[in-house]
Parts: C-alpha cells; structure tokens; sequence
C-alpha cells in the first residue's frame, strides 16, 4: 500500500486484483466502511467522516474516484465486477469482523450484498438513498423515467461518454443546495477523458427495473429478504423530500426489523446537503449498539 495527497484527505492505495483502489482511511477502533454510488467517489463523506468515532475506510469505487480505470466499454464496470473489487478489498484492508456499514446509492447495494455473504462480520448497517429491492418504471421519479430510460438505450453512449451527463446535469440537479465550483471541479476530475466515462453509464444500465437485468435483479432480491429477516442493527437515514428511496421502497425497507429511522434535508446526494448531521446520527446510532 501507498499514501498520496489528494483532495480533502490524504489517499491511500491498496493493490486490489491486479489494479489500485484508492481510500482514505482516519481515526482508530471498530472499522467502519463509507462506500459511495454514481458517479462521485470517497469525497462524498467528507462532511461525515469527521463526525465519527472509529476507524474510517472509505474507498473509491473501481474505475471511480481516484481508482484505476479497466479497459473502456460496454459491459465493464458492472455490479458483478463492484461486487469482486469490494470483496478483495475488505479480505485485503483486514475486514473481517465488527464492522459497521454506511452505504450510499449503489454503495448501499454493494454494501448489503456484501453483509448479506458475510454476516458474521457485520456489526451494524446504516444506507441512505439506495437500491433496496428490484422496481418497476412506475416505483422511479418522473423526473429520472426520461433520462434513465434513455441511458440505458443506445442513445446512453452520446448522453454520458460523450456529453458527461450525469456528472454535469444529474448530480447538480440532486442537492438543495447548488454545488461550488470547487466541488463541482472534484467530482469532474476522474472524468475529463470520455473513456473513463464508462462507469457512469453502466450504472445506470444495472438499475433492476422491469426484470432487467437479471442478476442484479436476484442479488438485490436476496439481500433485500435478508435485510428484512436479520436481526442486524439497523440505520435508515430518511431524506427529505428525497428521490430514489421513497413510495413503496421506502415502506419495504421501514419494515426491516431492529432498526432506527432518522430524517434529513435532502434529495439524492444527500451527504451534500446534510453530510455533518448525517455523521452525528449515525455516531448516536453507533453508541446504542
């Protein structure tokens, strides 16, 4: 492993399957795992990272962040291939017991699919805005419908690696407050070149909806039922008014058991908008369990 300064932490790398996964790391104690969605990285967590007692790991996604890029194209960066680089990363930083989850958008997939295979070494789980059970085009935002739909056509080529659509359009258009310059500048910079774009796109494309595509539909299947028969503690960070995790997938994840349920100001990144209040309630949380 290296360290390097980058950013607003100081970012270390672990050689992960023959490529770098870049993670800021802080504090001592019980290890607890930020992991980050579409298409930001470990920066998200800034606000909330300090707010905890623990060690804190948070990685940036394979192909994301400050992380290698894989060969460019379609089918690359897919859930399954998230799902192997977190996996060795976890087995490579050494963890493997008592470790507490905080997962955003498909951070929160990813993470529970995980604590779902390994539920010996979890010790608690707390997701926002995320992907809890498989939908169908009526459970998804008007607003998003247009656009998803779109990307996950053959239009999705000229809308993200081309035009940087959801770094330039999406993202700012899912806080309450508007993004700097300077955040915007972050959030940019792994993606300048179009061919480190993919992973923007495939996101998007994995979204179980409507029965597609099948192997994402069954892992967020399987984790969501275990989710919702563990006795794991539990952490559901409302957002108000929210985006993805709202309607019906909100009622199903509310009905998870041993779990504790706040509310904060926020669309989807919500991290931007509530990220230090964020952090205090999952320290309360934390200091119950």
């Amino acid at each position: 492993m290296s360290a390097g300064s980058v950013g607003i932490m100081s970012k270390r790398f672990a050689e992960v399957l023959g490529a770098k996964m870049a993670y800021v790391e802080s504090g001592e104690g019980d290890p607890i795992v930020l992991l980050h969605g579409n298409p930001t990285s470990s920066y998200l967590g800034r606000k909330v990272i300090p707010e905890l007692s623990g060690r804190c790991i948070a990685p940036d996604l394979i192909g994301m962040g400050d992380s290698e890029k894989l060969e460019p194209g379609p089918g690359v960066y897919r859930f399954v291939d998230h799902r192997r680089y977190i996996d060795a990363f976890m087995t490579e930083l050494g963890l493997e017991s008592n470790v507490t989850l905080v997962g955003h958008d498909w951070g929160g997939a990813l993470l529970m699919d995980w604590a779902h295979r390994h539920p010996r070494s979890v010790k608690g789980m707390a997701y926002m805005e995320t992907i809890v059970t498989p939908v169908e085009w009526s459970d998804w935002p008007d607003s998003a419908t247009k656009i998803f739909r779109a990307m996950r056509s053959e239009a999705g080529e000229s809308i993200v690696i081309e035009k940087n659509v959801f770094v330039e359009r999406i993202l700012p258009a899912s806080v309450l407050e508007p993004l700097s310059e300077e955040t915007m500048d972050v959030y940019r910079r792994p993606y300048l070149d179009p061919r480190h774009r993919w992973p923007t796109l495939t996101w998007p494309r994995e979204v179980p909806i409507a029965g597609e595509p099948g192997d994402v539909v069954e892992i967020v299947s399987g984790s969501g039922a275990w989710m919702a028969a563990n006795a794991i503690p539990k952490l559901f960070v409302n957002a108000e008014p929210g985006s993805i995790l709202t309607g019906r997938q909100r009622e199903f994840c509310r009905s998870w058991p041993n779990q504790t349920e706040v509310t904060v100001a926020g669309s989807h990144f919500i991290q931007e908008d509530s990220g230090a209040e964020i952090g205090r309630h999952i320290r309360a949380w934390m200091s119950e369990i």
